[in-house]
């Protein structure tokens, strides 16, 4: 039984599909996890709304309380760590990491940015010993065969790679690199633009946007079916 960790990340509570003012990207990853309940009815769904309930920001206590070996915690640093406990807990057990995840200002929302900062954890998701000289990190949770799809809305158009404003696009590229760093390097993306225009361009991309999603739930079907485990995009 795989486990999927469905995360939504959208300030917007509804779904565009049925909500006026609802979000694209709970859209888009609602989707997903539908399809891919339709393919794998005994997989388990743990869905996580940090968009609506965000973790707690990174305060100096948990910095010390993060940085202090588990063995000589102070009772108070455990209880500072509950949330972020929970959360890598929460990771660790997934298989496949869904995130519907908008642009905001050209990055991340700060809810989402609060759970990335809660997750990467020493000792838990990243390794660090200074005996290793130069290169004292390392990624804890490569070769545990988990799989992340990012899932995005944008407001302009013209963001993806190569494209003419894709040197704007802090989004993805920085979920990445975080996962990357973590041990996390298979990654799947489809997105839909032009959500500032309106009309039938918005439309037409959310149209190729719930294409791509299909496509790419049927990949991984595929992906896990023969367990070669060739990383693809789809961005729309």
């Amino acid at each position: 039984m795989t486990t999927l960790l469905h995360i939504d990340a959208s300030a917007r509570p509804g779904r565009s599909d049925i909500d006026p003012h609802g979000s694209h990207t709970r859209r888009l990853s609602a989707r997903f996890v539908e399809r891919w309940r339709s393919l794998h009815p005994q997989d388990r769904i743990d869905p996580l709304d940090v968009g609506q309930q965000p973790p707690a920001h990174v305060t100096g206590p948990w910095i010390h309380a993060a940085f202090t070996a588990p063995a000589v915690r102070e009772p108070w640093m455990h209880d500072v760590l509950t949330e972020s406990d929970r959360l890598v807990d929460q990771l660790v057990a997934a298989d496949v990491i869904v995130v519907g995840l908008p642009m905001y200002n050209f990055s991340v929302p700060a809810q989402f940015k609060a759970w990335i900062d809660n997750i990467v954890r020493v000792g838990r998701t990243f390794g660090f010993d200074r005996s290793r000289g130069e290169v004292p990190y390392w990624p804890m949770l490569a070769g545990a065969g988990k799989r992340l799809v990012l899932l995005g809305a944008r407001g302009d158009h013209g963001y993806g790679a190569g494209e003419r404003i894709a040197h704007l696009n802090h989004t993805e590229a920085s979920v990445r690199s975080v996962f990357g760093y973590i041990g996390i390097t298979e990654v799947f993306e489809a997105a839909a633009e032009y959500d500032e225009f309106g009309g039938e361009a918005l439309a037409a991309s959310l149209r190729r946007a719930e294409v791509a999603v299909d496509a790419l739930v049927d990949r991984m079907a595929d992906l896990r079916a023969t367990r070669h485990l060739v990383p693809i995009e789809e961005n729309a």
